[in-house]
């Protein structure tokens, strides 16, 4: 073994190629990835009633695709997707969309990168919504998030109407999540996977920031390694490959089909 200390740039190039090699991404639709986004958020306790949301930007100007209104997360199949335009009229599928999505049409015309939004009540991230306590990243599963998590700590109200969209969109500003006091979260990922990936690692960061609080002020993680190991993280075959896996473990839950 050479005793001459290699970077850590040579083996992130190194892993980055072999994983463009290895890690192949399934074959979906917008509308069978939204429908595995709904079974993972399920299966991880992420289910709000019919409070959660998730909508993917459509190829259409100014509209989307969203879970039709009146099914929980646990229940939706591909085929339970319905295209809405900006005044969320359905052109495309039967039934309608949940009226509190009207606020993601100000992200999505906000930010132009952002192809996939996930809003709900999740346990952990409400319970840090409903102490009005933004994110404190201090452990590396945390990293995702990091300089990435936004805060709004004053709830605007049922987010019905276009004034909660302006509110929400100008406090995410670029970021990819955001903790909203008195609410719950929102995160906005450039694919339905990625999109998915930040949740469930915003909830797992909001349960483990919960429980180690009880042990005293929470220490960040140094604000250079976070960073690294946030750009690592949400690298495009690790998200993809990590959605697959969860989308696998789905079929083992009985319930979800």
């Amino acid at each position: 073994m050479s005793e001459q200390l290699r970077s850590k740039a040579y083996f992130d190039k190194r892993a980055s190629e072999e994983m463009s090699r290895h890690l192949k991404e399934a074959d979906r639709s917008v509308s069978e990835n939204l429908a595995y986004a709904c079974r993972i958020l399920a299966m991880t306790g992420q289910e709000a009633g019919l409070a959660g949301q998730i909508t993917a930007r459509s190829d259409k100007p100014n509209a989307y695709w969203t879970l039709r209104f009146g099914l929980g997360f646990d229940e939706a199949t591909a085929d339970d997707f319905v295209e809405v335009d900006q005044d969320l009229n359905t052109i495309t599928g039967e039934g309608m969309a949940n009226p509190a999505t009207r606020f993601h049409l100000w992200v999505y015309q906000a930010r132009p990168d952002v192809q996939s939004i996930i809003h709900t009540h999740s346990p952990w991230a409400t319970t840090l919504a409903t102490a009005r306590q933004p994110l404190v990243v201090a452990q590396m599963d945390m990293a995702p998030l990091y300089d990435d998590c936004a805060f709004l700590g004053e709830w605007p109200g049922v987010p019905i109407a276009d004034q909660e969209g302006v509110i929400i969109s100008g406090a995410l500003g670029n970021k990819k999540a955001i903790i909203l006091a008195h609410h719950g979260y929102l995160t906005a990922g450039n694919s339905v996977q990625e999109a998915t990936y930040l949740s469930v690692y915003l909830e797992r960061a909001a349960r483990l920031q919960v429980r180690a609080q009880a042990f005293g002020p929470l220490t960040p993680v140094d604000a250079k390694l976070a960073k690294e190991a946030h750009d690592y993280l949400l690298k495009r075959s690790i998200v993809n490959a990590t959605f697959d896996y969860w989308a696998r473990q789905t079929t083992r839950y009985p319930g979800l089909k």
